[in-house]
Protein backbone atom coordinates (compact mmCIF):
# COMPACT_ATOMS: atom_id res chain seq x y z
CA UNK A 1 0.00 0.00 0.00
CA UNK A 2 1.37 3.60 -1.14
CA UNK A 3 -0.10 5.50 2.30
CA UNK A 4 0.81 4.35 5.54
CA UNK A 5 -2.70 4.45 7.18
CA UNK A 6 -1.62 2.40 9.98
CA UNK A 7 0.94 5.21 10.82
CA UNK A 8 -1.54 7.71 10.15
CA UNK A 9 -4.68 6.33 12.58
CA UNK A 10 -1.78 5.18 15.02
CA UNK A 11 -0.99 9.07 15.07
CA UNK A 12 -4.26 9.79 15.53
CA UNK A 13 -5.19 7.13 18.44
CA UNK A 14 -1.67 8.78 20.47
CA UNK A 15 -3.23 12.31 19.80
CA UNK A 16 -6.20 11.77 21.50
CA UNK A 17 -5.23 8.60 24.05
CA UNK A 18 -3.31 8.49 27.31
CA UNK A 19 -1.93 11.98 26.32
CA UNK A 20 -1.43 13.57 29.97
CA UNK A 21 2.41 12.39 30.29
CA UNK A 22 3.32 12.91 26.63
CA UNK A 23 4.93 15.69 25.00
CA UNK A 24 1.32 15.62 23.08
CA UNK A 25 -0.45 16.16 26.17
CA UNK A 26 -3.60 17.91 25.08
CA UNK A 27 -4.06 21.23 26.02
CA UNK A 28 -5.71 24.41 24.53
CA UNK A 29 -3.08 24.87 22.06
CA UNK A 30 -2.61 21.50 21.04
CA UNK A 31 -6.52 20.61 20.83
CA UNK A 32 -6.65 24.10 18.20
CA UNK A 33 -3.88 22.31 15.85
CA UNK A 34 -5.57 18.92 15.61
CA UNK A 35 -8.99 20.48 15.06
CA UNK A 36 -7.08 22.24 12.05
CA UNK A 37 -5.09 19.53 11.14
CA UNK A 38 -7.82 17.10 10.56
CA UNK A 39 -10.18 20.03 8.68
CA UNK A 40 -7.41 20.88 6.61
CA UNK A 41 -5.46 17.67 5.81
CA UNK A 42 -7.79 14.79 5.64
CA UNK A 43 -9.69 16.60 2.00
CA UNK A 44 -6.65 18.08 1.14
CA UNK A 45 -4.97 14.36 1.30
CA UNK A 46 -8.13 13.09 -0.71
CA UNK A 47 -8.19 15.59 -3.02
CA UNK A 48 -4.05 15.11 -3.77
CA UNK A 49 -4.17 11.85 -4.56
CA UNK A 50 -7.10 12.16 -6.70
CA UNK A 51 -4.73 14.37 -8.75
CA UNK A 52 -1.81 12.14 -8.78
CA UNK A 53 -4.33 9.48 -10.19
CA UNK A 54 -5.44 12.05 -12.95
CA UNK A 55 -1.61 12.02 -13.87
CA UNK A 56 -1.45 8.78 -14.76
CA UNK A 57 -4.28 9.33 -17.04
CA UNK A 58 -3.25 12.50 -18.59
CA UNK A 59 0.30 13.03 -18.13
CA UNK A 60 1.45 9.34 -18.21
CA UNK A 61 4.49 10.19 -19.72
CA UNK A 62 6.14 11.31 -16.52
CA UNK A 63 6.54 8.13 -15.88
CA UNK A 64 9.49 7.73 -18.27
CA UNK A 65 11.18 11.42 -17.47
CA UNK A 66 14.47 10.84 -16.55
CA UNK A 67 16.02 12.16 -12.96
CA UNK A 68 19.60 12.88 -14.38
CA UNK A 69 22.37 13.89 -12.14
CA UNK A 70 20.13 15.25 -9.09
CA UNK A 71 22.19 16.76 -6.45
CA UNK A 72 21.53 15.58 -2.82
CA UNK A 73 23.11 17.92 -0.06
CA UNK A 74 22.93 16.54 3.11
CA UNK A 75 23.96 17.36 6.82
CA UNK A 76 22.80 17.29 10.42
CA UNK A 77 20.19 20.25 10.97
CA UNK A 78 21.53 23.58 11.43
CA UNK A 79 24.40 23.02 9.39
CA UNK A 80 23.76 25.06 6.34
CA UNK A 81 22.20 23.18 3.68
CA UNK A 82 19.24 25.85 3.24
CA UNK A 83 22.03 28.35 2.80
CA UNK A 84 23.35 26.35 0.20
CA UNK A 85 20.06 25.12 -1.13
CA UNK A 86 18.56 28.64 -1.77
CA UNK A 87 21.57 30.11 -3.03
CA UNK A 88 21.68 27.43 -5.94
CA UNK A 89 17.82 27.86 -6.87
CA UNK A 90 18.97 31.53 -8.28
CA UNK A 91 20.76 29.51 -10.86
CA UNK A 92 17.55 28.52 -12.81
CA UNK A 93 19.44 27.17 -16.11
CA UNK A 94 20.76 24.51 -14.01
CA UNK A 95 18.39 23.29 -11.49
CA UNK A 96 15.17 23.18 -9.84
CA UNK A 97 13.45 22.89 -6.65
CA UNK A 98 10.77 21.92 -5.13
CA UNK A 99 8.73 25.11 -3.51
CA UNK A 100 6.62 24.92 -0.11
CA UNK A 101 4.08 26.09 -2.98
CA UNK A 102 5.07 22.93 -4.84
CA UNK A 103 4.96 20.55 -1.91
CA UNK A 104 1.81 21.24 -0.70
CA UNK A 105 -0.32 22.99 -3.30
CA UNK A 106 0.58 21.48 -6.54
CA UNK A 107 2.44 18.24 -6.05
CA UNK A 108 0.86 16.69 -8.99
CA UNK A 109 1.32 17.80 -12.76
CA UNK A 110 -2.42 18.42 -13.16
CA UNK A 111 -2.98 20.70 -10.00
CA UNK A 112 -0.09 22.73 -11.45
CA UNK A 113 -1.57 23.17 -15.26
CA UNK A 114 -5.08 23.85 -13.54
CA UNK A 115 -2.99 26.41 -11.16
CA UNK A 116 -1.10 28.01 -14.21
CA UNK A 117 -4.35 28.61 -15.71
CA UNK A 118 -5.68 30.41 -12.58
CA UNK A 119 -2.98 32.43 -12.72
CA UNK A 120 -3.05 33.69 -16.58
CA UNK A 121 -6.46 34.58 -15.47
CA UNK A 122 -6.20 36.35 -12.51
CA UNK A 123 -3.22 38.61 -14.12
CA UNK A 124 -6.21 39.29 -16.49
CA UNK A 125 -7.76 41.25 -13.75
CA UNK A 126 -4.89 42.92 -11.92
CA UNK A 127 -3.83 39.58 -9.83
CA UNK A 128 -5.72 40.18 -6.72
CA UNK A 129 -5.68 36.21 -5.38
CA UNK A 130 -1.85 36.52 -5.95
CA UNK A 131 -1.36 39.52 -3.97
CA UNK A 132 -3.70 37.80 -1.47
CA UNK A 133 -1.39 35.15 -1.06
CA UNK A 134 1.36 36.82 -1.47
CA UNK A 135 0.38 38.71 1.78
CA UNK A 136 -0.44 35.71 4.08
CA UNK A 137 3.23 34.32 2.73
CA UNK A 138 4.61 37.81 4.19
CA UNK A 139 2.88 37.83 7.40
CA UNK A 140 2.36 34.12 8.24
CA UNK A 141 5.28 31.93 6.79
CA UNK A 142 7.77 34.16 6.33
CA UNK A 143 7.33 35.29 10.41
CA UNK A 144 8.32 31.76 11.21
CA UNK A 145 11.05 31.86 13.75
CA UNK A 146 15.11 30.25 13.17
CA UNK A 147 13.84 28.72 9.92
CA UNK A 148 11.87 31.15 7.94
CA UNK A 149 9.50 29.58 5.19
CA UNK A 150 7.84 30.90 1.64
CA UNK A 151 5.55 29.69 0.01
CA UNK A 152 8.35 30.31 -2.98
CA UNK A 153 11.30 29.39 -1.85
CA UNK A 154 12.28 25.87 -2.00
CA UNK A 155 11.90 23.64 0.93
CA UNK A 156 13.12 20.57 1.93
CA UNK A 157 11.38 18.12 -0.24
CA UNK A 158 11.04 15.19 2.13
CA UNK A 159 8.09 17.24 3.24
CA UNK A 160 6.63 15.63 -0.16
CA UNK A 161 6.72 11.74 1.35
CA UNK A 162 3.75 13.67 4.11
CA UNK A 163 1.37 12.66 0.98
CA UNK A 164 2.17 8.92 1.85
CA UNK A 165 2.67 9.63 5.42
CA UNK A 166 5.98 7.98 5.24
CA UNK A 167 8.78 10.53 6.86
CA UNK A 168 10.61 11.30 9.89
CA UNK A 169 9.47 15.32 9.43
CA UNK A 170 5.87 13.51 10.64
CA UNK A 171 7.45 13.77 14.67
CA UNK A 172 6.82 17.58 14.13
CA UNK A 173 3.35 17.41 14.25
CA UNK A 174 2.92 14.30 16.30
CA UNK A 175 5.85 14.50 18.96
CA UNK A 176 5.51 10.60 19.71
CA UNK A 177 9.03 8.69 19.24
CA UNK A 178 7.96 5.57 20.54
CA UNK A 179 5.11 5.24 17.52
CA UNK A 180 6.70 6.65 14.49
CA UNK A 181 9.11 3.98 12.54
CA UNK A 182 13.01 4.62 12.23
CA UNK A 183 12.88 7.27 9.75
CA UNK A 184 15.64 9.06 10.82
CA UNK A 185 17.99 5.98 10.75
CA UNK A 186 16.18 4.45 7.84
CA UNK A 187 19.34 2.62 6.00
CA UNK A 188 20.30 0.80 9.12
CA UNK A 189 16.35 -0.01 10.74
CA UNK A 190 13.76 -0.29 7.70
CA UNK A 191 12.79 -3.31 5.97
CA UNK A 192 13.95 -3.40 2.50
CA UNK A 193 10.12 -3.89 1.21
CA UNK A 194 9.57 -0.58 2.97
CA UNK A 195 12.68 1.64 1.53
CA UNK A 196 11.19 0.13 -1.59
CA UNK A 197 7.82 1.34 -1.58
CA UNK A 198 8.68 5.11 -0.11
CA UNK A 199 11.43 5.65 -2.57
CA UNK A 200 9.06 4.64 -5.29
CA UNK A 201 6.75 7.23 -4.57
CA UNK A 202 9.55 9.76 -3.65
CA UNK A 203 10.80 9.11 -7.18
CA UNK A 204 7.54 9.22 -8.74
CA UNK A 205 6.99 12.63 -7.07
CA UNK A 206 10.50 13.92 -8.54
CA UNK A 207 9.67 12.89 -12.15
CA UNK A 208 6.44 14.55 -11.97
CA UNK A 209 8.41 17.82 -10.61
CA UNK A 210 10.73 17.75 -13.53
CA UNK A 211 8.17 16.64 -16.02
CA UNK A 212 6.21 19.79 -14.98
CA UNK A 213 9.11 22.21 -14.89
CA UNK A 214 11.14 21.25 -17.89
CA UNK A 215 14.42 21.50 -15.90
CA UNK A 216 17.91 20.51 -16.05
CA UNK A 217 18.72 19.16 -12.49
CA UNK A 218 16.68 18.71 -9.22
CA UNK A 219 18.56 19.62 -5.80
CA UNK A 220 17.39 18.68 -2.98
CA UNK A 221 18.19 19.63 0.55
CA UNK A 222 17.19 17.27 3.12
CA UNK A 223 19.29 17.01 6.60
CA UNK A 224 17.54 13.91 7.37
CA UNK A 225 18.36 12.22 3.88
CA UNK A 226 21.62 11.59 5.76
CA UNK A 227 20.36 8.64 6.87
CA UNK A 228 19.37 6.72 3.79
CA UNK A 229 22.17 8.24 1.84
CA UNK A 230 22.89 4.98 0.75
CA UNK A 231 19.23 4.13 -1.07
CA UNK A 232 19.59 7.31 -2.38
CA UNK A 233 22.52 6.00 -4.36
CA UNK A 234 20.16 3.45 -5.32
CA UNK A 235 17.72 4.87 -6.67
CA UNK A 236 19.58 7.76 -8.74
CA UNK A 237 22.83 6.27 -9.31
CA UNK A 238 24.23 8.97 -10.82
CA UNK A 239 23.54 11.20 -8.05
CA UNK A 240 25.81 14.02 -6.74
CA UNK A 241 26.01 14.22 -3.53
CA UNK A 242 27.10 17.35 -1.09
CA UNK A 243 27.72 16.58 2.44
CA UNK A 244 28.00 19.49 5.31
CA UNK A 245 29.55 19.50 8.28
CA UNK A 246 29.49 21.64 11.41
CA UNK A 247 31.13 21.65 14.64
CA UNK A 248 29.28 19.89 16.79
CA UNK A 249 29.04 22.56 19.59
CA UNK A 250 27.07 24.89 17.53
CA UNK A 251 24.70 22.43 15.57
CA UNK A 252 23.45 20.14 18.18
CA UNK A 253 22.03 22.88 20.36
CA UNK A 254 20.91 24.36 17.45
CA UNK A 255 19.05 21.38 16.41
CA UNK A 256 17.67 20.87 19.59
CA UNK A 257 16.49 24.47 19.92
CA UNK A 258 14.84 24.17 16.17
CA UNK A 259 13.15 21.21 16.78
CA UNK A 260 11.79 22.24 20.27
CA UNK A 261 10.63 25.40 18.78
CA UNK A 262 8.50 22.86 16.35
CA UNK A 263 7.26 20.89 18.86
CA UNK A 264 5.82 23.84 20.89
CA UNK A 265 4.44 25.32 17.91
CA UNK A 266 2.49 22.10 16.80
CA UNK A 267 2.22 20.66 20.73
CA UNK A 268 2.23 22.35 24.21
CA UNK A 269 5.15 20.27 25.82
CA UNK A 270 4.81 20.95 29.53
CA UNK A 271 8.96 21.22 29.35
CA UNK A 272 10.95 23.35 27.30
CA UNK A 273 13.19 20.80 26.14
CA UNK A 274 12.07 17.66 25.24
CA UNK A 275 13.39 14.22 23.46
CA UNK A 276 17.45 15.34 24.22
CA UNK A 277 18.61 11.94 24.11
CA UNK A 278 17.24 11.08 21.24
CA UNK A 279 18.07 14.38 19.59
CA UNK A 280 21.37 13.39 20.39
CA UNK A 281 21.81 9.92 19.55
CA UNK A 282 19.72 10.98 16.11
CA UNK A 283 22.66 13.80 15.32
CA UNK A 284 25.26 11.09 15.79
CA UNK A 285 23.98 9.02 13.38
CA UNK A 286 23.76 11.87 10.68
CA UNK A 287 27.26 12.64 11.22
CA UNK A 288 29.12 8.62 11.34
CA UNK A 289 26.76 6.87 9.13
CA UNK A 290 27.05 9.29 5.65
CA UNK A 291 30.68 9.96 5.88
CA UNK A 292 30.97 5.75 6.89
CA UNK A 293 29.12 5.47 3.77
CA UNK A 294 31.15 8.28 1.63
CA UNK A 295 34.98 6.77 2.73
CA UNK A 296 33.50 3.42 1.90
CA UNK A 297 32.19 4.72 -2.03
CA UNK A 298 34.89 7.51 -2.80
CA UNK A 299 33.49 9.01 -6.10
CA UNK A 300 34.27 12.30 -7.89
CA UNK A 301 30.23 12.80 -7.36
CA UNK A 302 30.36 13.45 -3.90
CA UNK A 303 32.18 16.22 -1.73
CA UNK A 304 32.43 16.37 2.05
CA UNK A 305 31.75 19.93 2.44
CA UNK A 306 32.62 22.19 5.73
CA UNK A 307 29.61 24.47 7.03
CA UNK A 308 32.74 27.29 7.91
CA UNK A 309 33.90 27.07 4.11
CA UNK A 310 30.89 27.30 2.70
CA UNK A 311 30.31 30.09 4.55
CA UNK A 312 33.04 32.13 4.22
CA UNK A 313 33.92 31.19 0.49
CA UNK A 314 30.19 30.08 -1.18
CA UNK A 315 30.91 31.60 -4.82
CA UNK A 316 34.28 29.62 -5.06
CA UNK A 317 32.80 26.98 -3.67
CA UNK A 318 29.91 26.45 -5.76
CA UNK A 319 32.12 27.12 -8.54
CA UNK A 320 34.75 24.13 -7.54
CA UNK A 321 31.80 21.47 -7.35
CA UNK A 322 30.06 22.48 -10.87
CA UNK A 323 33.17 21.68 -12.32
CA UNK A 324 33.25 18.65 -10.20
CA UNK A 325 30.00 17.25 -10.62
CA UNK A 326 29.50 18.61 -14.46
CA UNK A 327 27.13 20.94 -14.03
CA UNK A 328 27.29 23.95 -16.32
CA UNK A 329 29.15 27.01 -15.00
CA UNK A 330 28.12 30.35 -16.77
CA UNK A 331 30.14 33.81 -15.55
CA UNK A 332 27.32 35.59 -14.77
CA UNK A 333 25.78 33.22 -11.49
CA UNK A 334 28.93 35.23 -10.18
CA UNK A 335 26.61 38.13 -9.86
CA UNK A 336 23.45 35.72 -9.67
CA UNK A 337 24.88 34.32 -6.52
CA UNK A 338 26.03 37.52 -4.95
CA UNK A 339 22.65 38.77 -4.91
CA UNK A 340 21.62 35.38 -3.44
CA UNK A 341 24.13 35.62 -0.81
CA UNK A 342 22.55 39.00 0.22
CA UNK A 343 18.87 37.54 0.16
CA UNK A 344 19.89 34.57 1.76
CA UNK A 345 21.70 35.95 4.95
CA UNK A 346 18.70 38.39 5.19
CA UNK A 347 16.59 35.47 5.77
CA UNK A 348 18.12 33.54 7.54
CA UNK A 349 16.64 33.30 11.37
CA UNK A 350 18.44 34.57 14.43
CA UNK A 351 17.25 32.44 17.76
CA UNK A 352 19.05 31.88 21.36
CA UNK A 353 20.49 29.25 23.25
CA UNK A 354 22.26 27.55 26.00
CA UNK A 355 23.92 23.85 25.38
CA UNK A 356 24.03 24.26 29.54
CA UNK A 357 20.28 25.53 29.81
CA UNK A 358 19.41 22.06 27.58
CA UNK A 359 21.29 20.02 30.29
CA UNK A 360 24.40 19.20 27.90
CA UNK A 361 28.01 20.47 28.72
CA UNK A 362 31.07 21.32 26.58
CA UNK A 363 33.03 18.30 27.80
CA UNK A 364 30.12 16.13 26.83
CA UNK A 365 29.79 17.22 23.53
CA UNK A 366 33.55 16.62 22.66
CA UNK A 367 33.42 13.66 24.27
CA UNK A 368 29.99 12.37 22.15
CA UNK A 369 31.54 13.53 19.07
CA UNK A 370 35.02 12.81 19.56
CA UNK A 371 35.87 11.17 16.32
CA UNK A 372 33.98 14.70 14.23
CA UNK A 373 36.13 16.91 16.73
CA UNK A 374 39.31 15.34 15.44
CA UNK A 375 38.45 14.70 11.50
CA UNK A 376 37.48 18.21 10.93
CA UNK A 377 39.90 19.46 13.92
CA UNK A 378 36.79 21.62 14.86
CA UNK A 379 37.25 24.30 17.57
CA UNK A 380 36.45 23.01 21.00
CA UNK A 381 36.47 26.60 22.49
CA UNK A 382 33.25 27.96 20.00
Amino acid sequence: MIYNFRLFWRMTYRSFIKTANSPGRLTKRRVIFLILFYIVWIPTSISTWIFLGLDNILFPAYKNQPVEKPLFILSNYRSGSTFLHRLLSHDQQNFTSMRTWDIYITPSITQRKIVDLLKKIDALIGSPIYKIIKKIDQVGLQKVAIHPISFFEPEEDENILLHNWSTFLIIYLFPFFDEIPSYQFFDRDLPASEKERIMKFYKSMLQRHLYATGAAHFVSKNPSFSAKIATLKDFFPDARIIYLVRNPLEMLPSTVSWLNYAWHVFSDPAEKYIYLDETCELAQHWYRYPLQYLDKNPSENHLILRYNDLLEHPRATARNFYAQFGYAYQEELNETFTEGIKLTEARRGDHDYSYEEMGYTREGIINTFSDIFERFDFNKDV
